[in-house]
């Protein structure tokens, strides 16, 4: 075992002594040694329930002879860390929590290694490491929340609060009407109720094989998800004593079998920097093209908020991950999972338990997937959108240029209603490098929803969205500003056309007009301090996964 390096042997009798402080036993210091990283902590409603999870992981380990180790990483709430400052160490908090895995799980020579973890950027950060490490891993995903109820019976989760400001901003809804449901929308323990970046990540990670058969979508407050934390002790147990490791099971065909699963589901815009990021941990190539490619072929079936009407309690009670990998199966590879089962194995004893839910391949909600790729002399290296978030009338758009340089001054001018019909909002300097940290939009995009823009005005950013916007958003412009992108080059009042369908974003100047702009750009820099520094030096564009070398 790899942590016979740190108890076997005589010349071992100090690490054994440091050991035995801990209350090892002599009989336990033969047993493979398991260790769980546990992003556990109560700021977060995802992670709140997460050492309950963690026990059951630790009875599971005992049970089939291993000694568990529990120790800690950071974990962000992207909802709480929203429109201000905080949001800039979201995305980079998943390196760091990559890092905190490989930094415990290696310098103690530990056997295996079970992610506990729930929440947008944590979960990426436990694939990312289990592909570097390539030690025997599973990922135990907490699981979503209950959606909200508001007093009338209809169902809320935190995209309602957001787009419930932009009504007030609107002066359609009272501030005791937005209290009303900011009290109601979050009910308990659990991932937020939508298909929200933290549930995309869940689900994709089910499908490339890194947790057990329903692991993705069992609710946080359930008894199932309870067992499925007890089986993954177990299981982690096995796999070491076999030495299955995670690139013995994950490979680049898993990888396109995830995002054909990404784009069934509609999952979070996020995943398309994750995916290429975890994808290069396991020395695997993942680029937007891919994304794309995949979306041209593999239709939207299930609708979860913010695409459509249902929350993922809905998906769960209709079959889940393995119902959707059910109805793809002709679509997928049949590769290897942490279960002992194939992909097809799962697809073939699952059930799609409701139609209307899951719908068939021949009756899908959009003819294709979540995330659609766009190009142009915008986004010569690319952007995305959520396509299947986005209505009919907004496919294609061209609109009035309104340039921001950060967030918080487009805010501003969205609140004090000086968007109109016909405008595309331009925020720029919030890529990776520019932000630094590439900041979610969530709050711009919620106050034009909120307001009734969604069908008339268009964002566009370097910066990135949260899993919970909807409409005609598209972000991780690449190149970003900060590197004298062609979208520090736009200026107000220029037209922007957008082709969701062509896959095209351009702005409607001569290639001559954007190169004299392109040599006269001042670029705006933010001057961070500390590990957005740090950050900035290391990060890669977003087209690239954002990925720090």
């Amino acid at each position: 075992m790899r942590s016979d390096v740190v108890k076997k042997g005589i010349e071992k009798a100090p690490s054994r002594s440091l050991l035995r402080a801990t209350g090892l036993s002599d009989s336990e210091m033969s047993k493979p040694f398991i260790g769980i990283a546990n992003s556990w902590n109560d700021i977060i409603p995802g992670h709140i329930h997460l050492n309950e999870l963690v026990e059951e992981a630790k009875k599971g380990i005992i049970e089939a002879g291993g000694r568990p180790f529990t120790f800690g990483v950071p974990g962000i709430c992207d909802g709480i860390a929203m429109g201000h400052s905080g949001m800039r160490y979201s995305l980079a908090s998943r390196e760091t929590i990559s890092d905190c895995v490989e930094l415990m799980v290696q310098a103690h020579c530990l056997d295996g290694f079970v992610g506990v973890t729930n929440c947008d950027k944590i979960t990426p950060g436990m694939l990312m490491a289990a592909g570097r490490m390539n030690v025997p891993s599973i990922i135990l995903t907490g699981g979503p929340m209950e959606a909200g109820l508001s007093s009338s019976g209809s169902r809320l989760d935190l995209q309602s609060v957001f787009e419930a400001l932009g009504s007030y901003a609107a002066g359609t809804m009272n501030e005791k009407a937005v209290l009303e449901i900011e009290k109601c929308a979050c009910p308990g323990e659990g991932a937020c109720s939508g298909l929200f970046t933290a549930n995309s990540m869940a689900c994709v990670t089910e499908a490339l094989g890194l947790s057990l058969v329903g692991c993705g979508t069992s609710m946080a407050n359930s008894h199932k998800k309870r067992v499925i934390a007890r089986k993954t002790g177990k299981t982690i147990v096995k796999l070491v004593k076999k030495d299955i490791k995670p690139r013995d099971i994950v490979t680049k065909a898993s990888f396109l079998n995830a995002i054909r699963v990404d784009m069934a589901i509609g999952g979070s815009t996020n995943t398309a920097l994750h995916i290429p990021a975890i994808a290069r941990e396991f020395g695997v190539d993942i680029d937007l093209e891919i994304f794309d490619k995949i979306s041209r072929e593999v239709p939207h079936l299930i609708s979860i908020r913010p695409s459509g009407p249902y929350v993922m309690s809905d998906f769960e009670k209709a079959g889940g991950v393995p119902a959707i990998l059910n109805r793809l199966k002709e679509k997928l590879s049949d590769e290897r999972t942490v279960s002992g089962k194939t992909l097809h194995q799962i697809a073939d004893e699952a059930k799609v338990r409701d139609d209307s839910v899951i719908r068939p391949l021949d009756q899908p909600f959009h003819k294709e997937g979540g995330i659609a790729v766009l190009y142009g002399n915008l986004a010569p290296d690319g952007s995305v959108v959520k396509q299947a978030a986005v209505s009919e009338k907004m496919m294609h758009f061209t609109g009035k240029a309104r340039v921001f340089d950060s967030e918080d001054s487009a805010m501003v001018a969205i609140r004090g209603k000086n968007i109109i019909p016909g405008d595309v909002v331009v925020i720029r300097y919030e890529g990776p490098m520019g932000g630094p940290g590439m900041p979610e939009m969530l709050s711009p995009t919620s106050l034009i929803a909120g307001m009734g823009l969604s069908d008339s005005v268009a964002l566009i950013t370097d910066g990135r969205f949260s899993g919970a916007t909807r409409g005609p958003c598209i972000g991780h412009i690449s190149p970003e500003a900060f590197v004298k992108g062609p979208i520090s080059a736009v200026r107000n009042g220029d037209k922007i056309r957008i082709d969701i369908p062509g896959r095209k974003i351009e702005l409607l100047i001569s290639e001559k007009e954007l190169k004299g702009r392109l040599e006269k750009v001042k670029v705006v820099d933010k001057h961070p301090s500390g590990m957005l520094l740090k950050y900035r030096k290391l990060v890669s564009q977003s087209s690239e996964g954002a990925i720090c070398r």
